[in-house]
């Protein structure tokens, strides 16, 4: 089976690794470890599918999870093998359509969809393996979250410091820099990525597949680098990861050595106040507590860097406030640990939490369960966050900000999401990935979710607000200082590149890539010069 444009050069598909008795044994003439050939599989699934819009199948394949973005494409091709995709892009290339891709559906934007005329489904491409060959665990790109975790931990007893939604899929996740409750003591899910394989289009409009990696050797390395946080949709398809972690590039060829061990058992803690005795002074009490306590305990060599905290304000009309907290169970003085973060967050808080409480549940429950962390419901799924990298807890007149939009009004769906950060993340370099923000202690989401599309305009608007309110003092948006450190770029924001509601003169890639956006722009003129894969957000080609 051949890529258009490119010989897949015979090169046999790596072997799957069996469980033997002691180390594996090395294939004999073993090639480099880093390959710029790409492997195949020999049978695909099933022959690539051209889903149209008299096709049934068609509403249930244009619909993300944000229900406020269904897509309307001239077709749906639902691929599961690298050479499929290739294909599907030399022909969209060839006649004039515009292709966009998707893997999980969780966009917040409607960046897949705007515009689009073929809409490329990777959901059925979800392998997870130990390649032999590159030392490290294969995962394709329309894996979720949930199913990576599952195998890892089934077959090697390991796992990634990746998100904590299971139904999100790998493709968009780790190009964005993903991050979630293990990033703290582990780093963020792209330091561990070891080689990703691209579909790119190169000026005569014919697709390749490339293989990049992050050895020091590889030709291709600056590609594999800009899929370190530089954000879906811009330099081609990805249609498969490398994982391995970044102390591994040379030693064990033992696949359960080669990423983190799984925790076996995992500690969750969390205190909920009822809006009924929150009080602005016990608001502001809270809010002061929890920066600070980020503040002091977010070093990379802290001994709290185990610890994940989190904030979760609703809008007065819903449940309350939680404060949570996650870690490790099998870190020393864990349960101390974990109390002593909760007596700090407390103290000096009027009002009193209905309950605090600390539980131990297995790690696969806690990390793959169906729904778990999903914004909504099936039938609440329209969607509008925005984010920030906060190097500082919230000023008074942040806090103050806050408090007016989470308790105007009788009903909105307006909620606060405070995540703690930090930690291991803070011991890579700002340009050693494409994920610039190594500093920062804390990320927030401002967002609401709703059922109605009656009410589009008032919840976007609600939001929008309290986003600008918060950041007043530069320009409605999170310009990086010694408090901010810009956004997110996986909690995409159209906002950001629009002057009425950033009216900093900072433009929204500095928001999102700061410093390292030159040189995304550079790699997107080698590997995309025809300005393939774009979109509002996407990285523009230089000049």
């Amino acid at each position: 089976m051949r890529t258009a444009g490119e010989d897949i050069r015979g090169t046999p598909r790596s072997r799957w690794w069996r469980p033997r008795a002691g180390r594996p044994e090395r294939a004999p003439g073993r090639p480099p470890r880093w390959r710029n050939d790409v492997t195949e599989t020999d049978i695909p699934a099933f022959a690539a599918a051209t889903i149209t819009a008299d096709d049934p199948r068609y509403p249930s394949l244009v619909l993300g999870t944000n229900h406020r973005f269904p897509g309307r494409p001239d077709y749906v091709r639902v691929v599961t093998t690298t050479a499929q995709v290739a294909a599907a892009v030399t022909e969209a290339v060839a006649a004039g359509r515009r292709i966009s891709v998707r893997s999980g559906g969780h966009g917040f934007e409607d960046l897949a969809t705007n515009g689009v005329e073929v809409l490329l489904d990777m959901s059925e491409m979800t392998e997870v393996r130990y390649d032999e060959e590159r030392r490290a665990f294969a995962i394709e790109a329309g894996a979720t979250l949930g199913h990576v975790y599952r195998v890892l931990f089934k077959g090697w007893g390991v796992t990634i410091p990746a998100g904590e939604c299971p139904e999100v899929g790998v493709g968009g996740h780790i190009v964005g820099g993903g991050y979630g409750p293990l990033s703290r003591s582990l780093g963020a899910v792209v330091d561990y990525l070891y080689a990703v394989e691209v579909v790119v289009v190169g000026e005569d409009g014919v697709a390749r597949a490339v293989v990049a990696t992050r050895e020091d050797g590889d030709p291709h390395r600056d590609l594999w680098w800009a899929h370190t946080g530089g954000g879906g949709g811009t330099f081609g398809v990805v249609t498969r990861y490398w994982m391995r972690a970044p102390g591994a590039d040379s030693g064990s060829d033992d696949p359960a050595e080669l990423l983190p061990k799984a925790p076996a058992a995992w500690r969750s803690g969390m205190a909920v106040w009822s809006w009924e005795t929150m009080t602005e002074e016990s608001f502001a009490a809270l809010q002061a507590n929890f920066g600070a306590w980020f503040e002091r305990n977010s070093d990379p060599d802290s001994p709290y860097a185990a610890l994940a905290g989190f904030f979760h304000g609703t809008h007065r009309s819903g449940f309350g406030l939680t404060v949570g907290a996650h870690m490790d169970d099998a870190t020393a003085d864990a349960e101390r640990l974990m109390t002593s973060f909760f007596e700090e967050i407390t103290a000096g808080v009027d009002a009193r939490p209905l309950f605090v409480d600390q539980q131990v549940r297995p790690w696969l429950y806690m990390s793959s369960y169906p729904g778990w962390g999903d914004p909504g419901d099936p039938f609440t799924r329209r969607i509008k966050i925005k984010a920030a990298y906060l190097r500082k807890g919230y000023s008074a007149t942040q806090t103050a900000a806050l408090y007016r939009h989470l308790t105007a009004g009788e009903a909105s769906p307006v909620q606060l999401i405070l995540i703690g950060y930090g930690g291991r993340v803070n011991a890579v370099a700002p340009d050693a990935t494409a994920a610039a923000q190594r500093d920062s202690v804390l990320k927030a989401a401002y967002m609401a979710v709703w059922g109605a599309e009656a009410d589009d305009e008032t919840n976007i608007r609600r939001v929008r607000e309290m986003y600008r309110e918060v950041y007043a003092e530069t320009g409605g948006v999170p310009v990086p200082n010694d408090a901010n450190d810009g956004s997110y770029v996986n909690y995409a924001d159209t906002d950001l590149a629009d002057p009425e509601w950033n009216t900093s003169g900072v433009p929204w890639h500095t928001l999102y890539f700061k410093d390292n956006y030159p040189r995304l722009q550079r790699v997107k003129k080698r590997y995309d010069p025809r300005n393939v894969f774009r979109h509002a957000l996407s990285v523009g080609l230089p000049g």
